[in-house]
C-alpha cells in the first residue's frame, strides 16, 4: 500500500475528510443549543476545555501523550495553532452568529479552500497548485453560494460578516501551519492544542461573563457534544488529514459541511429542503473531481512496471 501524499491522499484520507464533514455539519446545530443557555465566552471556552480533558488522557493510554512532542518549535506551532486556529475562531464565529444568518456563516466556512490557494502557493508548495485545483476550487465554491442562496447577504450586520470571515481566515492560516509543523504523534498535537487554547479562552471567559451558569440540561449536552465529536475529535482527524495529504486537500471539507449542515437541519430540526440543494452539492462533487481528478486516475490506474 502506497504512503498518502498531497498528489495522491488515499482512501483513508478521502474517507476522513467525509467524516469530518459530517460531523463538522452538526456543529452549527450544537452551538445554536449550547448558546441558548449558556453565554457566548463559556460556549467558546467550554468547548475547548471539554475537549482538551478527554484528548489530554486519550493521547497517554493511546501512547501518545504531550510528552512527544519536543523542542521549542513545536511548541510554538502547538500554541499559535490551540489560540489562532481553535480558541479565536471559535469565539468569533459564535460571536459572528448572533449578528448574521448561519447561511452567510457557511459562505464564509466555504471560503476556506479560496484563502488557503495563496497560503498553500507561498508557504507549503510541495502540494501543488495547477489549473485542475484552482478549477476546482472555484466550482466549489460557486455551488455553496448556490446551496446557501442569495438570502445569506440580505441580513446581518458588517461586525457579524467581518467575524465569519475572519474565522475563515484563522482556519485557513491554521490548516497551512498544521502542514509545517515539525512532526508529531495527531492525538497529542490535537490535545496539545486544544490545552493551548483552553488556557487563553477560560480566563477570559470567567472575566468577561463571571463563572459559568447553565439553566437548561439541553445545553449541557450540546455543549458536551460539540466539545467531544466537532472539536476534540475533529481535532485529531484534522490534523492526521492535514499532515499526510495536504492543507489544500483537508480544505475541501469547507465545501462539505454546510451541505450536511443543510441536511441535519432538515432531517432533524424540521427545516424544508433547499430546492436547489442537489444541483449545489453536483457542482461541488464536481469541483472536488476535477481538483483530485489526477490522483482519483492514479488510483484507478492498473500498476505498471516500476521505472
Amino acid at each position: 500500500m502506497s504512503t498518502p501524499s498531497t498528489t495522491k491522499p488515499g482512501v483513508t484520507n478521502w474517507l476522513l475528510v467525509i467524516a469530518l464533514g459530517i460531523v463538522w455539519g452538526t456543529a452549527f446545530m450544537g452551538t445554536t443549543l449550547a448558546l441558548e443557555a449558556i453565554s457566548l465566552w463559556w460556549v467558546a471556552a467550554g468547548r475547548v476545555a471539554i475537549a482538551a480533558a478527554i484528548l489530554l488522557p486519550l493521547s497517554a493510554m493511546m501512547g501518545q501523550g504531550v510528552q512527544h512532542i519536543r523542542g521549542a518549535r513545536a511548541w510554538c506551532f502547538v500554541t499559535v495553532i490551540g489560540i489562532f486556529s481553535l480558541a479565536l475562531p471559535l469565539t468569533l464565529l459564535a460571536w459572528g452568529l448572533n449578528y448574521v444568518p448561519s447561511a452567510f456563516a457557511g459562505v464564509a466556512m466555504g471560503a476556506v479552500p479560496l484563502l488557503v490557494l495563496p497560503l498553500v502557493a507561498i508557504f507549503s508548495p510541495e502540494e501543488g497548485i495547477g489549473p485542475r485545483r484552482v478549477i476546482g476550487v472555484c466550482l466549489g465554491f460557486v455551488g455553496l453560494l448556490l446551496l446557501v442562496g442569495p438570502g445569506a447577504f440580505g441580513e446581518g450586520t458588517m461586525g457579524g460578516r467581518l467575524a465569519c470571515m475572519a474565522t475563515a481566515a484563522c482556519y485557513a492560516v491554521g490548516s497551512v501551519m498544521t502542514r509545517r509543523a515539525p512532526k508529531m504523534p495527531p492525538i497529542a498535537f490535537a490535545a496539545a492544542s486544544l490545552a493551548m487554547g483552553a488556557l487563553v479562552l477560560m480566563p477570559l471567559a470567567w472575566v468577561m461573563d463571571g463563572p459559568p451558569q447553565i439553566t437548561q440540561t439541553s445545553a449541557a449536552w450540546a455543549l458536551l457534544y460539540t466539545a467531544a465529536f466537532p472539536t476534540g475529535l475533529a481535532a485529531i482527524l484534522r490534523v492526521q488529514v492535514i499532515t499526510s495529504a495536504g492543507s489544500l486537500f483537508m480544505s475541501f471539507t469547507s465545501y462539505m459541511v454546510p451541505v450536511w449542515a443543510v441536511l441535519f437541519g432538515v432531517t432533524l430540526m424540521g427545516e424544508a429542503l433547499p430546492p436547489q440543494l442537489f444541483w449545489a452539492l453536483g457542482l461541488i462533487l464536481v469541483g472536488i473531481g476535477i481538483s483530485q481528478s489526477r490522483a482519483l486516475l492514479q488510483q484507478l490506474r492498473p500498476k505498471t512496471k516500476t521505472q
